[in-house]
């Protein structure tokens, strides 16, 4: 295959990457899913560390690789760019796939059954792309004092981390004892904190003097999040959202709610942005919405 080949079809390898997380992007952020890498140090701070050991070179399973020390912005949780930045590097390492080039081994952590990438996330993903299975790498195994197996779910780790943490920075246990807000999706967490903070501030303008942290989480949960809830479980609007919370649903209707206001520059109640969240977002509607979009991107593609 000529150079002027060689680069061209890296670029078509790259595009069609690329097109495929971006729709694929599109079709979670409609389902309301999360699919990310996972980033290595994070995990670091959910878990205790015995100690690590270089385990060599050995030959590990792909779909084992589920996070990067420093690239999990760059890629998704198949390993499909993300982002634009990515594409020199990734051609070069695509030509070299092409040219049937030895590539070295990438440079891996190991967790329990799961490895995060070092140094190498570029080839991971081009080796994915090629349907590869199996890829050389370089094991620094860290050891844990718990199993970590391929049923582990390193997101509900996160998930409790950031349940405490909110419910110690809230004090909400304390206040309010049945208060059981549980999320699906990592970083949630920290969203409903900047609700309440966002409550705070407006209510202290709104009554001329700042109220207490305390006082902002009362009220959040007494006027905003539990009515809210209250909704959500009178219109059954859970049992459309099957392996998501009535938290996960409170948040998207609160956005949803912000978006209504924003974009028809009017009020809206609560009742209402929930109906009409249902309606555009009721898993018929996704289905419709993803046949459409696919559709419309691969004739686009086609045409380019």
């Amino acid at each position: 295959m000529s150079f002027n080949s060689l680069n061209q079809r890296s670029k078509l390898d790259f595009e069609e990457a690329y097109f495929r997380g971006f729709i694929r992007s599109i079709e979670n952020w409609l389902r309301l899913n999360k699919t990310h890498l996972l980033a290595f140090n994070e995990i670091l701070g959910h878990i205790s560390i015995k100690g690590q050991y270089d385990a060599g070179i050995q030959e590990i399973e792909i779909d084992h690789i589920i996070g990067s020390v420093n690239r999990y912005a760059d890629f998704d949780d198949a390993f499909l760019p993300r982002q634009k930045h990515t594409r020199s590097r990734w051609e070069k390492i695509d030509r070299a796939y092409l040219r049937d080039e030895i590539l070295p081994p990438v440079d891996v952590y190991q967790i329990g059954d799961f490895y995060f990438v070092m140094d190498g996330n570029h080839r991971v993903s081009v080796a994915k792309k090629r349907g590869q299975k199996w890829i050389d790498a370089h094991v620094v195994r860290i050891e844990v004092p718990y199993e970590i197996d391929r049923t582990f779910d390193f997101n509900q780790l996160i998930l409790k981390e950031e349940q405490n943490r909110f419910y110690e920075r809230t004090n909400i246990k304390n206040l309010y004892p049945d208060a059981n807000i549980e999320m699906s999706i990592p970083g949630l967490f920290d969203r409903l904190q900047e609700h309440i903070d966002a409550h705070r501030y407006y209510t202290s303008e709104f009554l001329q003097h700042e109220i207490s942290y305390e006082k902002a989480v009362s009220s959040w949960y007494e006027y905003i999040y539990s009515p809210l809830i209250k909704i959500i479980r009178e219109k059954n609007i859970l049992d459309q959202f099957p392996d998501r919370t009535e938290a996960d649903l409170y948040f998207w209707i609160i956005e949803h709610l912000a978006f209504l206001k924003a974009e028809q520059h009017k009020d809206f109640s609560f009742e209402e942005a929930a109906r009409d969240f249902l309606t555009k977002f009721h898993p018929g509607f996704i289905k419709i919405s993803w046949g459409k979009i696919t559709k419309w991107f691969k004739k686009n593609k086609k045409n380019q």
